[in-house]
């Protein structure tokens, strides 16, 4: 299968289903709808005094429920697929799950996947949510849902986290099929349940090409020794960039909020590229954001010192062009649907303007160089 690109639908006020007619046009593969309660941005620098995006928004964290966006999305499109990025399984029990991925998929006519993940601090642990041991969660989750739709009639489950008393789901998959599962994640149990489950795969972490192959490497072996056919599994990703020329990521680089974006990356994984986290050796990434946590004195510290070299050692960057000479390496390393995703957009209000059709030139460029 030739590289593939997919779309972003904002599941945050204000809306953006107006996009849906270009996202069904033929041009994505599928449009992918990330679910939370709140964003990975520092709402403590949410304000004028740092970014004028807070003019236009009052808060980063003006989340809606991705699966009910996805129903609105499944009625207003006909072609294109929609699939969450990611739900996690601490928020929500797999029974409900279940049903919700087959009301989706009935109402979309088949075009529906379910993408899953074990979840982050962020969005569980401030709402009182049992974050302990999420990845055994997350698997026993997947055999529930599993147990759900293939039995007929009552089952019974008795497991570390859920359990099953004479409880059915008996609504028949959309045209025979169940939704297909896509999963994120990186760390090795997760690479290996990806490889016995999965139908999809989203990275929570691969930072270079070869980082990205070794991982979808480990999860094709994993398939192999489940007895699947290791390339029905496929290779996606969400790449974070910056997206512009030399002045313009001179720019975006001072902005608080793209500074913060080093929060996103582990120490362990920024190691490699030469660089101490300003967090500190034991941060663990995206895993331990969490903004009720992170208070205005240390994120205005952290932004101090962060090393914009570092960010450009990470991500793509520079011109259309150059982001897809980048991207293309990951194409090469087995990636096969991407969403390119412009962070220098967070820079103020005209990076965001100008950043869909960065953008749109950056998957053509990808397009081109990839023969697709």
């Amino acid at each position: 299968m030739p590289v593939q690109l997919a779309a972003f639908l904002r599941t945050t006020l204000p809306l953006g289903l107006d996009s849906l007619a270009d996202y069904d046009s033929g041009r994505y593969h599928s449009v992918w709808l990330p679910d939370h309660m709140v964003s990975f941005w520092p709402d403590s620098i949410w304000t004028p005094e740092f970014t004028d995006l807070a003019t236009a928004s009052p808060s980063p964290h003006r989340h809606l429920d991705a699966l009910a966006v996805a129903g609105a999305a499944a009625v207003l499109t006909e072609r294109v697929q929609l699939a969450t990025a990611v739900v996690d399984t601490v928020r929500r029990h797999p029974a409900m799950l279940a049903q919700t991925a087959l009301t989706l998929s009935h109402l979309s006519k088949g075009r529906f996947t379910l993408g899953l993940g074990s979840g982050e601090t962020e969005n569980t642990v401030p709402y009182g949510f049992d974050f302990t041991k999420p990845v055994s969660r997350f698997e026993e989750a997947l055999q529930v849902i599993k147990l759900l739709w293939e039995s007929r009639g009552p089952v019974d489950f008795e497991g570390r986290f859920f359990h099953l008393h004479r409880a059915r789901l008996d609504t028949e998959p959309f045209a025979g099929r169940f939704p297909p599962i896509w999963i994120g994640g990186s760390g090795p149990r997760m690479l290996k349940i990806i490889g016995r489950h999965a139908d999809g795969w989203w990275p929570a972490g691969a930072w270079t090409p070869d980082d990205y192959g070794a991982k979808l490497s480990a999860i094709r072996a994993a398939a192999r020794d489940a007895g699947r056919d290791p390339d029905a599994i496929t290779p996606a990703a969400i790449l974070t960039c910056l997206i512009g020329d030399a002045r313009e990521l001179e720019e975006m680089l001072r902005a608080p909020l793209v500074r913060a974006w080093i929060l996103q990356i582990s120490a362990r994984d920024l190691a490699p590229f030469g660089f101490e986290h300003p967090m500190g050796p034991d941060w663990r990434g995206y895993q331990d954001i969490d903004p009720a946590v992170l208070t205005r004195e240390r994120i205005l510290e952290l932004v101090e010192r962060v090393d914009p070299q570092a960010i450009l050692a990470v991500l793509p960057h520079g011109t259309p062009r150059q982001v897809a000479e980048r991207v293309k390496g990951y194409v090469d390393a087995g990636l096969r649907v991407v969403k390119l995703l412009d962070y220098g957009g967070m820079a103020g209000l005209k990076f965001a303007a100008a950043s869909p059709a960065k953008v749109r030139a950056a998957e053509d460029e990808l397009l081109r160089l990839c023969g697709a």
